[in-house]
């Protein structure tokens, strides 16, 4: 993962180096349209969904504002909102970016259908719209995000795994699904039923409302009474903050030795609770990589007049369109295994923030100190 982020770094010179210089015309890609191509004091929109999930402000806006600074020799500005995972008020976000004129507009959508009007509004306004982490529709100018499959397959073979020789047709586990208003939720869910569905028996399946804990929890709850407490081998959690709802349902029900979960986004509460035992994995992102890339590819099609090529790797579609170019960041299974070389080594958290004294006691078992 240090080899990609240096290889985008190395692309990220090469697009600033070519992009710099006066304003000038230049002919897009239908050979009879002009791009306008933009100096360094450019501004770009950054649209976010929610604030629960602690990655939002404590990696992507920060690295997102950095590496657009970078690339416009401190000339570039960020305008930023965060809709608290409410689909209305993200939608009256982009009639403000429109109104403010920005140059760009990174978007991660609240519900991946409701902005394609609001992404079809910037696009009329000149404003190209790169989707990020989720794939909004409407005509949208690039996209990157994990490849959202592999992360299901990647948690639904740790279930397994952790499930050792309880992973049989008879065994019942349930599945903690993300938000049906993000189209990952259901690249997760399909990536980890192709795993789990021909290996184990799925008692009981939610698609939890907005991601949150607290109706995971719910949710756990209800499969609790409807399986049995004793009869539940394995939980899929799609990400740490369910995970969290999830273990406080089944530590309530009063088990003693927790069934193996698993969890997404490599929070420090979730690193902490691998540490434990009480979580058994979780997927690492380098969210580092994905947010330096987006902001490369906004950077990019405001300075070049387009997407410089050499920027996406390959193209995905979406509902409504076709070949938008992309770039999928690999993923890694987060086990106890190797908290420090994906976590710590990445500058995520020191072991002091993960190794407080609550939890010492637990590094030091898994030699984590």
């Amino acid at each position: 993962m240090r080899r990609a982020a240096v290889a985008f770094c190395a692309t990220a010179m090469a697009v600033s180096l070519a992009a710099c210089g006066s304003a000038k015309e230049s002919k897009g890609d239908d050979g009879d349209k002009t791009s306008t191509k933009k100096g360094d004091d450019i501004t770009v929109g950054l649209l976010l969904p929610e604030n629960q999930t602690a990655r939002y402000e404590k990696f992507d806006k920060p690295i997102i504002e950095k590496q657009i600074a970078t690339l416009t020799n401190g000339k570039g500005k960020l305008e930023y909102l965060n809709a608290k995972q409410d689909a209305t008020l993200q939608s009256q976000q982009i009639d403000t970016m429109i109104t403010k004129k920005v140059d760009v507009l990174i978007l991660d959508a609240v519900d991946y259908k409701a902005v394609a009007n609001g992404v079809k509004k910037a696009k009329d306004a000149n404003i190209p719209v790169v989707a990020y982490d989720r794939l909004a529709e409407g005509p949208i100018a690039a996209y990157t995000s994990f490849d959202n499959t592999e992360v299901g397959k990647t948690q639904g073979e740790a279930l397994l795994k952790a499930m050792g020789s309880k992973a049989t047709k008879s065994s019942k586990i349930v599945m903690m699904n993300g938000a049906i208003t993000d189209p990952n939720a259901k690249q997760f869910k399909d990536g980890a039923l192709s795993v789990l569905k021909d290996k184990v028996t799925i008692a009981k399946s939610y698609d939890t409302k907005e991601w949150k804990p607290e109706n995971a929890n719910q949710n756990m709850e209800g499969a609790i009474s409807a399986v049995g407490k004793d009869k539940i081998a394995g939980v899929y959690s799609a990400n740490d903050g369910m995970a969290g709802g999830i273990i406080t349902a089944l530590k309530g029900a009063g088990l003693s030795k927790l069934p193996p979960v698993t969890g997404q986004d490599a929070e420090l509460a979730g690193v902490q609770r691998i540490v434990t035992g009480e979580q058994y994995m979780s997927v690492f992102k380098s969210y580092p990589t994905e947010a330096e890339t987006v902001a490369k590819m906004a950077v990019s099609i405001v300075k070049d007049g387009k997407l410089d090529s050499s920027l996406a790797t390959g193209t995905v579609d979406s509902g409504t369109e076709k070949g938008v170019p992309s770039v999928i960041v690999p993923v890694v299974s987060l086990t106890q295994d190797n908290i420090k070389d994906t976590v710590v080594k990445e500058g995520y958290y020191t072991l002091d923030e993960i190794c407080t004294a609550k939890y010492k006691a637990a590094c030091g078992k898994i030699g984590l100190k």
